[in-house]
């Protein structure tokens, strides 16, 4: 009890509060970068976490002490099925924000996704659109990715918005129509070598103390009540308990955003001279089949779950530039 003597920075951050369960399997990006060419483009896809790998490449970062020699680095596979252009939504905005002006449907869905879920138009949704084009400032895409497709069990897709940048209004909403009820695979919106941001919900570990969530020094042996909780949890007055105060809760998933992941490996497993299946699968996921991804590092999230990737918006490079892969080790 008492005053410390020694002053001691505080257990855990407070950057990541509240740390209550996401309310959703699925993250919600809420910013998008910006596209400055004159070519509308799609700014985001998703895949499913497979598992890890080993890559030995050579290092091609400049002004570093191990440029142009072998490195071995962690890389995480991602499933990257097809996602299904469903429709396209035209925002306007004011100072209270977005507001959703319009929406167009395909006519035809994928069967995977048309089971589960179907969208009609309004009569002359289409030329309505066309024609209040003029008040809309964002358009997106209505994107949906089955799971099915990447070998997992779950028949519900995932539908969610995908920002459509590039050029002005009309050449976006152009640029959707065109691609209403078709496919768009992972290489038409990110090459080798670019740097991609992504979000998940992290794996979950429930109920924990505040040891075991902050970090927080264990008290010593002989100490009054209790070894494994917090010393002091304020001043007597004002008789209340600040925010800032570590306390037991909710540990793990959570909603995270991780930036400047690159983008090691675009294939398919039918025509990629890499192998990347270990024998038997990976583990808790299976076997990868299809398109797929490898990004250098870590990826929040546990196995099977959605990870959805979006265009760089931190720290762009004035030029992407292919990695040199001697071997992935599985």
């Amino acid at each position: 009890m008492g005053h410390r003597k020694y002053a001691q920075p505080r257990r855990g951050s407070a950057a990541y509060y509240p740390r209550g369960r996401a309310k959703s399997m699925e993250a919600r990006i809420r910013t998008w970068p910006k596209n400055n060419s004159d070519e509308p483009k799609i700014l985001a896809h998703c895949g499913f976490k497979a598992g890890c790998v080993q890559l030995v490449t050579i290092d091609d970062r400049e002004k570093t002490p191990n440029a142009g020699k072998q490195l071995v680095s962690l890389g995480t596979v991602l499933v990257t099925p097809p996602v299904s252009i469903l429709g396209v939504r035209g925002y306007s905005k004011d100072h209270y924000g977005l507001h959703a002006e319009f929406d167009v449907y395909a006519k035809e869905f994928p069967k995977n996704i048309s089971k589960e879920i179907n969208f009609k138009n309004k009569e002359g949704a289409m030329e309505n659109a066309e024609k209040i084009l003029g008040r809309v400032k964002e358009i997106f895409a209505i994107v949906a990715v089955s799971p099915r497709d990447a070998g997992l069990e779950q028949k519900k897709p995932y539908i969610f918005e995908a920002l459509v940048s590039g050029g002005d209004i009309k050449k976006q909403f152009a640029h959707v129509k065109e691609l209403l009820g078709k496919e768009i695979k992972i290489d038409q919106i990110f090459e080798t070598g670019a740097t991609i941001d992504v979000a998940a919900i992290t794996k979950g570990k429930g109920w924990q103390g505040v040891i075991q969530r902050f970090g927080v020094k264990k008290k010593q042996h002989k100490s009054r009540k209790t070894v494994r909780e917090v010393a002091s949890l304020g001043p007597i007055s004002p008789a209340s308990v600040m925010y800032s105060v570590p306390r037991a809760g909710q540990m793990g998933f959570h909603q995270r955003t991780e930036y400047d992941k690159r983008i090691m490996v675009i294939g398919n497993t039918e025509n990629n001279q890499i192998k990347i299946n270990p024998d038997g699968g990976y583990k808790h996921f299976g076997l990868v089949k299809g398109d797929f991804i490898i990004l250098k590092g870590s990826v929040p999230g546990t196995y099977r779950r959605l990870i959805k990737l979006r265009s760089q918006i931190r720290n762009a490079p004035v030029k992407i530039t292919k990695p040199n892969i001697l071997e992935v080790v599985i």
